[in-house]
């Protein structure tokens, strides 16, 4: 008798809003400050929503922030929402309190943490931080590497060590967990009385569990700052003025059984040859912001010399683009796509291409356009030796002096 598959885990999405965020200034907690007219916590959970795999999304607020939480998720899908859980003091007491709510509702399966204050989490990162943990994983965070030379200092101020680069890693949210461990983890945590653990891979280290790593997102940037807003809002003294930028990228056909368009995995008789994954779509969108920013391009950012993008999935240059707009305090108009290819057909996934990119470039819907042709069997697109794809992207940023 044949074994049947198991059943995909049950996903949630627990989001931390219960802070204050004094550092950010403005009066109001950060995670209901608004960016691009919209608040951050409701920016942070639309990529989440977005996601089919995840069943329910949880969100553990602050003391009194009733009624901001009601604004932030008004006009929002909320039929996988549940009802909002009070935090604690600090950010362990409001993540237990959460995973004790979920509990509570029976659930077991898959929990991702996910920090409200990083409003530009891409799908493609929610995506990784479900299939790093895999079938048999426990825990799972997304890292990057260190750039600046870190030092650890004694406590007269004196540099003590300079430990090695190479070794060091920021991690970022959503981190991935089995949901039993990790709230077994917080109950011998809280019976321990040990309340200063600030992310909860470090809680599952303590515990012994084991914790993996993926490749994290540059543009996942957490708003902690004032600076930090107003690097996503547009300065009111400036007027702002119409940019347009153009995208072009080209891959051939290799090895393999499917392609990436637009950040969705389409089943082909083929695969790309690429040092990312491939997607021409996105690269060509990245192209056509960093464009009409001029600010290089794609391969200046992530040069394919550069073995850490090695097969990297190419929403986080999407979204880091559409960041750098927002941090030059401009604002993204229009996305239109054009992909030139005699197979796949891109008609059957075009809505979804359209969500995909919306979702990970922080825009609505209705500013993606995706058109898709063939090049009437002539040249090297006709002949299905490879594909390619035309973007042109319009922004608005400050007039400069």
């Amino acid at each position: 008798m044949l074994r049947q598959p198991d059943a995909p885990q049950p996903v949630a999405a627990l989001l931390v809003a219960a802070g204050r965020g004094l550092r950010a200034g403005g009066g109001e907690p950060k995670q209901y400050r608004l960016v691009e007219g919209r608040p951050v916590l409701a920016h942070a959970l639309m990529p989440f929503l977005a996601e089919p795999a995840i069943g329910r999304i949880a969100v553990v607020i602050g003391e009194g922030d009733d009624a901001r939480y009601a604004g932030a998720v008004a006009g929002i899908d909320g039929s996988r929402l549940t009802a909002p859980t009070l935090g604690g003091a600090t950010r362990q007491a409001s993540v237990r309190r959460g995973l004790l709510a979920l509990a509570r509702e029976g659930f077991d399966g898959i929990v991702l943490i996910h920090d409200a204050a990083r409003p530009f989490v891409s799908p493609s990162q929610i995506s990784a931080a479900i299939h790093r943990l895999g079938a048999d994983g426990i825990a799972a965070i997304p890292a990057l590497p260190v750039t600046d030379t870190v030092k650890r200092i004694s406590a007269d101020g004196h540099v003590a060590e300079t430990p090695p680069r190479d070794q060091l890693v920021t991690v970022q949210t959503p981190q991935a967990f089995r949901f039993k461990p990790l709230l077994a983890a917080h109950e011998a945590a809280e019976a321990a009385q040990l309340h200063g653990f600030t992310d909860d891979a470090a809680l599952m280290e303590w515990a012994g569990h084991p914790v993996a790593t993926f490749p994290g997102d540059p543009a996942n940037v957490k708003l902690t700052h004032a600076v930090d807003f107003s690097r996503t809002a547009a300065q009111p003294d400036k007027a702002l003025v119409t940019r347009v930028g153009t995208g072009y990228d080209v891959h051939a056909f290799g090895p393999g059984d499917h392609v990436w368009l637009g950040g969705i995995r389409i089943g082909h008789d083929q695969g790309v040859i690429a040092h990312s994954d491939g997607d021409v779509a996105l690269h060509a969108l990245t192209d056509a912001l960093l464009g009409a920013l001029a600010d290089g391009d794609i391969g200046t950012h992530f040069p394919p010399s550069d073995p850490q993008w090695r097969g990297a999935a190419s929403a986080q240059f999407l979204a880091f683009a559409a960041a750098r707009v927002r941090e030059r305090g401009g604002r993204i108009d229009f996305l239109d796509l054009t992909i030139v290819c005699e197979a796949p057909k891109v008609g059957p996934h075009r809505e979804a291409i359209r969500a995909e990119i919306a979702a990970t470039a922080g825009i609505s819907l209705g500013k993606v356009a995706i058109k898709a042709t063939t090049s009437e069997r002539m040249g090297f697109t006709g002949r299905r030796e490879g594909l390619v794809a035309l973007a042109t992207a319009t922004i608005r940023l400050p007039e400069e002096d």
